[in-house]
């Protein structure tokens, strides 16, 4: 028997289900993807909403079902933040993310530090317990550089305007504006995952 996503709390009283085009959309073109079942968390360290959404989006994320993959997928909408992308990706390509994901929100929104430069980044690192020379050589390695390269390629397949938003299997997107709120987002996500399932 598959695993089942906890009941929905989507409101009772709203005697709807969530609606294409309301409370989330179809994407264009269907992005690859690299599970049967994938949700996808496109954010941005630099992200005020994004920063207030990591407690509850984290939480949520560890309670989905053993076969949804879920991923992060940092995006920058400029260049000066292709930085934070690699940031990221050096900090998962380490086995890091739990230690260092939610610092480094806190470091930019609490402590305003501007992670901005490698030299800037190596500096958080090491003031965090992690290898500088270790970290930086992560920063700059194609690994990363390639995982930048693909992030940007998913947001822009996905269409992603702002952040944060939610990606289901390559097929829908919802976010905060489009459902109502960033943990109503959660909730339709859970309902496409669930059409993703039944395999509509």
């Amino acid at each position: 028997m598959l695993p089942t996503l906890p009941a929905l709390v989507w409101p009772v009283a709203a005697q709807e289900l969530p609606i294409e085009g309301r409370h989330y959309v179809a994407v264009q073109t269907r992005q690859p993807t690299r599970n049967s079942l994938e949700v996808l968390e496109f954010f941005a360290y630099s992200c005020g909403h994004c920063n207030e959404f990591e407690p509850a989006v984290d939480a949520w994320q560890k309670k989905l079902p053993q076969d949804v993959l879920f991923r992060r997928i940092p995006v920058a909408f400029r260049e000066s933040f292709v930085i934070q992308q690699k940031l990221f990706f050096a900090v998962e390509a380490l086995g890091l993310v739990d230690q260092m994901h939610h610092k480094v929100f806190l470091a930019i929104h609490s402590e305003r530090k501007q992670l901005d430069t490698p030299e800037k980044i190596g500096a958080f690192a090491a003031s965090n317990g992690v290898d500088r020379n270790r970290f930086m050589e992560a920063l700059e390695s194609f690994g990363v550089a390639a995982k930048v390269k693909q992030a940007s390629a998913l947001a822009n397949g996905y269409g992603i305007e702002g952040t944060p938003s939610i990606g289901v299997n390559g097929r829908w997107l919802t976010s905060g504006s489009l459902a109502g709120s960033n943990r109503k987002s959660l909730e339709v996500a859970e309902y496409l995952v669930g059409l993703a399932r039944r395999g509509a």
